[in-house]
């Protein structure tokens, strides 16, 4: 490759690919001579891209960590990719990040070629976004101090805000970071209580890592995903509903689909229904659409709901 502009680029894509190349390949790549993979290098450098050497026969060259962030080159997917995310960025918890995201875009968008501007716009035009419960802000920074600490396995100090009492001190075993929907989670092993935790990232303040490097621990099953979802579920409200249907067995099993609980046969034309839910509503909500007479058993609270429920149903067309 005798395009000396062209090689400069194919050389720093063929840097950012991977984090060591040796020299001998990189020449076979560019199909030019080593001295001439060592001229180009220092004419890297010399742009501002930190560009590390190691010798020896195990040695090559890769692109480090610099005082700034040098000019990427992306090939068409990256681009689009990086694009897109930047649009769905500006719509997240995180404190600042919006009006960083537009930044960056605009800067991306100037740059891209008419046919992946295109694409871009032709994606954010035809996407709609549900809006979502405003939830509190995450500080970046706190964010940033977080993940350090995981990916360093350094044991962390913070102040945690919970949602029903004053705030605490917690002296934690970070583990991983969870983000669910529009907000983030910390899963990490609270050494104060002697067992594994999940926090929620916007009521934690003032993060300091202890500088102790701690052992990684196993979670008991599963991923911190999979540990913030079972959490997440075991927190929420459920009630347990027994109800007599006046509708056959069978019929109640067609209607409701399954999972919907447990259906036992009483006689030919009625059967009890045994469930489940988070919440009075849904069960509420259920039970009116199946269509039938029904007769709530337990709980209490759900009689209480469908008799407050009923008054305003009579209300809303008694003046009809």
């Amino acid at each position: 490759m005798t395009d000396t502009p062209a090689r400069l680029l194919k050389l720093l894509s063929l840097l950012q690919m991977r984090r060591e190349w040796p020299g001998s390949e990189l020449a076979d790549r560019l199909e030019v001579s080593a001295r001439t993979v060592r001229r180009d290098i220092d004419r890297l450098r010399g742009l501002g891209y930190p560009v590390a050497s190691t010798m020896g026969a195990a040695g090559g060259y890769q692109l480090a960590a610099g005082a700034a962030m040098p000019p990427l080159i992306l090939d068409d997917d990256e681009a689009v990719a990086i694009a897109v995310g930047l649009r769905t960025s500006a719509d997240q918890a995180v404190a600042g990040i919006a009006e960083s995201s537009v930044r960056a875009l605009a800067k991306i968008e100037q740059v891209l070629p008419p046919r992946l501007r295109y694409r871009v716009r032709s994606l954010g035009s035809a996407t709609d976004q549900l809006a979502g419960v405003p939830v509190a802000p995450v500080d970046p920074e706190t964010l940033s101090a977080l993940a350090v600490a995981i990916n360093n396995r350094e044991r962390l100090r913070f102040r945690y805000l919970p949602r029903d009492g004053a705030g605490t001190s917690r002296h934690v075993d970070p583990h991983r970071l969870v983000a669910a929907g529009r907000r983030w989670y910390l899963v990490a092993w609270d050494n104060d209580r002697g067992s594994w935790r999940t926090f929620r990232v916007d009521r934690i303040s003032a993060p300091l890592s202890t500088g102790v490097r701690v052992t990684p621990r196993g979670l008991p099953s599963g991923g911190a995903a999979e540990f913030l979802k079972d959490t997440l579920y075991q927190l929420a409200p459920s009630y347990s509903a027994v109800v007599i249907l006046q509708m056959p067995a069978e019929r109640a099993t067609q209607v409701l689909g399954p999972g919907s609980g447990q259906i036992v046969p009483l006689d030919a034309g009625s059967c009890e229904l045994r469930g489940y839910a988070d919440t009075l509503e849904w069960l509420a909500a259920r039970l009116g659409m199946i269509g039938c007479d029904f007769t709530v058993v337990e709980p209490p609270e759900l009689v209480d709901y469908l008799n407050d429920l009923g008054g305003r149903l009579v209300r809303a067309v008694s003046g009809l």
